[in-house]
């Protein structure tokens, strides 16, 4: 568990530029999918978090092959950590391989439902630093959970469009 709180000024776009606002990013792309399968299990397919996803880039307009860094929900839970890693292969295919995907979590813990904005705010820092936040602790992989999860060091990487993952809050 942590405790934790972000506050995020979103803001027409257009409206924005007018007044010449230090624009830090955009949001692109956003969905949320529930289901009735359980209130806190998983399946293993990653069918309904691959869902969001798929419909995060469909709205954004984006190839799954654009995305240059996947923030995690990464709450380092096996059935998290293997639904996730399952919807992000299903989503981006190939380019999961590629595409380096770490967990806040691991560093700031779970703060509940402050976290989302935790993690939106960690991204526009990843953005704006270009680097990606490591997975601290990471030590011994699931050989299900077989993508590159930056462990222990933030990575110098040119990012320009950032998916960030969350489940349940």
């Amino acid at each position: 568990m942590g405790e934790g709180a972000a506050v995020l000024v979103l803001e027409d776009y257009e409206h924005a530029r007018a007044r010449g606002a230090d624009i830090l990013c955009e949001i692109s792309g956003y969905a949320t999918y529930g289901n009735a399968y359980h209130m806190t299990g998983l399946t293993s397919e990653g069918l309904e978090m691959a869902r969001a996803i798929d419909s995060t880039l469909d709205q954004a307009r984006l190839d799954p092959t654009r995305i240059d860094y996947v923030n995690a929900h990464g709450s380092g839970t096996r059935q998290n950590d293997r639904h996730e890693t399952a919807a992000v292969k299903r989503s981006l295919g190939a380019h999961a391989y590629e595409t380096p995907m770490s967990s806040i979590k691991s560093m700031v813990g779970h703060s509940l439902g402050a976290i989302g904005a935790i993690e939106v705010a960690a991204c526009v820092l990843a953005l704006r630093h270009q680097a990606v936040p490591p997975t601290a602790n990471y030590e011994t992989p699931d050989p299900e959970c077989d993508l590159d999860y930056v462990p222990r060091t933030a990575r110098p990487r040119k990012l320009e469009h950032v998916l960030s993952v969350g489940r349940g809050f």
